[in-house]
């Protein structure tokens, strides 16, 4: 009895001691408290995802712009060129075998397609390659669609508020939840996170990696460092050059101005150095040598001429940036601004004490540190590129996490205290606003009127008044603790009247993808589109949904064969000399964009 009975006491222990692991391992990954886990993820979830994939809300919107299209076409060619490459060597990425051929083979496999971003056959050097190669893989994985070549962009988002619940957590431990929702429900986030482009692919690492480093900075651990070593070469393989330069400038000003010159030095990480290289240098060498006007192209023409000029027509107010952060930030733009006031307050404060050594009393640091590097990190990028000739709104999304951090980081240095009355009602009718504007955003898609009809103004006007009264009523009954809830509610539902019943709406007057189903359905014998006085982001809207280049009548001449012709309806009087000897009848009249689609029969 006894022997047989040892074993299942010593399995019943083995039991306990794994159950006991796993229980200590849930604690240090998941916290005390796994619902707030689960609300991190499914709120986070629907605020990027919601109305984007089909099986959140569909994918309601098509590609809009130019460069959402024009990533998106780059990315689908260049997974063309590597599925050709491979099939020609029958070769996968990973060999099939260990002999030298099949090696061989399945590094030209991983070269073909991936080195050159391409354009209609032709090498497009605007930007470095990492956004292709995600969207790259997104399209094996999903097919080729428009919400497929959004997902890189929405998951980098979703990598980067879990990488600053984390790191609240860990270092400031109370406001993790409120700094990542913060991130997760502002205007910025929410808008880059759905777009097919490469301002979401750099932001989101450089930020993950300035976290990394100062959590370096704070506990001189060398892990910290991989963080921003890795995550710093990701960025530089999104947007090339200007990620490490924004990441050195901010450090640098920190330190400068905490007199902590030795910290720099001991930044310099050799392995961390050495993964760097190892992961940009690689890219940038075979670039190069496929492409000889690579660095004139890319590291001239688009950083500093497009930084230096107007090369690119992107000219705007010296007050640009203030605009674009204000309404970034919404609707936690009133907080965020008290918070970066504060911050700021006790960041001068800082700086004073550190000019009078005496005050430390033997201490290594005055205060806390990391108010003061998020404001330098908040205002350096906006500072910077305000002196440029070229801005784009995207230019300054790294600026926006900082201070969202500051704000969730705000809330729980005031959580005993509560909201200052002034506070509490400027949050609330920033809420409101934001409700006002969703409201009325489909009249104005629609009718293309900044005034729309009174009914809906008055709709609008009760919409608002509702969330702002729902929102300080919230607050003054919970407190701190409800400021989060109160403000999400609002924008989840802002999210689904716009994007659930509104979104056809935004498709058919902001996307080309409406009018290239049209034009498949009424002529789809007809592959050659031809454009004349059309906007960049129909015609790189068309040619990524119809896969092909558009011919221009005024580049390309007419074509004598037989063609589908786009054009705004107010030119249609210039068509009869310009089809002269033609025959042409109209197919398609596409009020929402003004435009109108001829078909033009072949050359007799």
């Amino acid at each position: 009895m006894t022997e047989t009975a040892q074993p299942v006491v010593r399995d019943a222990g083995t039991r306990n001691a794994a159950v006991a692991w796993l229980r200590d391992w849930g604690l240090r990954v998941w916290g005390e408290s796994p619902m707030e886990i689960a609300v991190l993820l499914l709120a986070t979830a629907f605020l990027l995802f919601y109305g984007l994939v089909p099986i959140l809300g569909g994918d309601q919107i098509g590609l809009m712009g130019a460069d959402e299209p024009r990533y998106a076409q780059i990315a689908r060619e260049m997974l063309e060129a590597h599925n050709e490459t491979c099939n020609e060597l029958h070769a996968r990425m990973v060999p099939r075998s260990l002999r030298l051929t099949d090696i061989k083979n399945s590094l030209r496999c991983l070269d073909g397609g991936t080195v050159t971003p391409i354009l209609y056959g032709h090498p497009w050097l605007e930007k470095p390659a990492l956004y292709y190669w995600r969207a790259m893989s997104s399209f094996r994985e999903f097919g080729v669609s428009d919400w497929a070549a959004r997902l890189p962009s929405a998951y980098g988002a979703f990598l980067l508020i879990a990488m600053i619940f984390l790191h609240m957590r860990r270092f400031r431990p109370g406001g993790q939840l409120d700094a990542a929702l913060i991130t997760a429900s502002s205007v910025a986030i929410i808008g880059f996170a759905r777009g097919a482009s490469t301002d979401m692919q750099m932001a989101a690492p450089l930020c993950i990696g300035m976290l990394g480093w100062y959590a370096w900075y704070e506990t001189g651990l060398k892990f910290w460092l991989f963080d921003l070593y890795f995550f710093g070469a990701a960025a530089t393989l999104a947007k090339g050059p200007i990620a490490p330069f924004l990441a050195l400038c901010i450090i640098l000003l920190f330190l400068g101005l905490r007199r902590e010159w030795t910290a720099l030095r001991r930044t310099i990480w050799i392995p961390g150095v050495l993964l760097y290289l190892a992961m940009v240098l690689p890219w940038y060498i075979a670039v190069q040598r496929e492409n000889p006007t690579f660095v004139e192209q890319f590291f001239v023409e688009h950083n500093l001429e497009r930084f230096a000029t107007n090369l690119y027509q992107h000219h705007q107010p010296v007050w640009y940036y203030l605009a674009v952060g204000l309404v970034g930030l919404m609707p936690w733009t009133v907080i965020a601004i008290r918070a970066l006031v504060a911050a700021m307050s006790a960041s001068i404060a800082e700086w004073k004490v550190k000019l009078n050594p005496k005050c430390y009393l033997g201490l290594p640091r005055a205060g806390d540190a990391f108010p003061e590097f998020l404001v330098l990190w908040a205002l350096f990028p906006i500072v910077f590129f305000t002196c440029s000739k070229s801005k784009l709104p995207g230019y300054i999304l790294p600026s926006i996490p900082p201070l969202t951090i500051l704000t969730g980081d705000y809330l729980n240095r005031i959580r005993r205290v509560g909201l200052p009355r002034w506070l509490l009602w400027s949050h609330a009718a920033a809420c409101a606003l934001v409700a006002f504007v969703i409201v009325l955003a489909p009249q104005h898609m629609v009718y293309d009127t900044l005034v729309p009809p009174a009914r809906w103004l008055a709709v609008a006007s009760a919409a608002a008044l509702l969330v702002f009264f729902a929102v300080v009523q919230t607050i003054r009954l919970g407190g701190i603790a409800q400021v989060r809830n109160a403000t999400l509610i609002p924008v989840l539902g802002a999210l689904v009247f716009l994007l659930g019943f509104h979104g056809k709406d935004l498709d058919l007057n902001y996307s080309a993808r409406p009018l290239a189903r049209e034009m498949q359905q009424k002529a789809p014998e007809v592959r050659v589109v031809a454009v004349e006085g059309v906007k960049r982001d129909m015609v790189y809207g068309l040619s990524f949904y119809r896969n092909e280049q558009l011919i221009e009548y005024g580049v390309d001449g007419v074509p004598a064969e037989e063609h589908l012709l786009v054009v705004p309806a107010k030119d249609t009087p210039a068509l009869e000399p310009l089809l002269a000897g033609r025959v042409y009848q109209q197919i398609i009249e596409y009020p929402a964009r003004g435009l109108q689609v001829y078909k033009v029969y072949a050359k007799p």
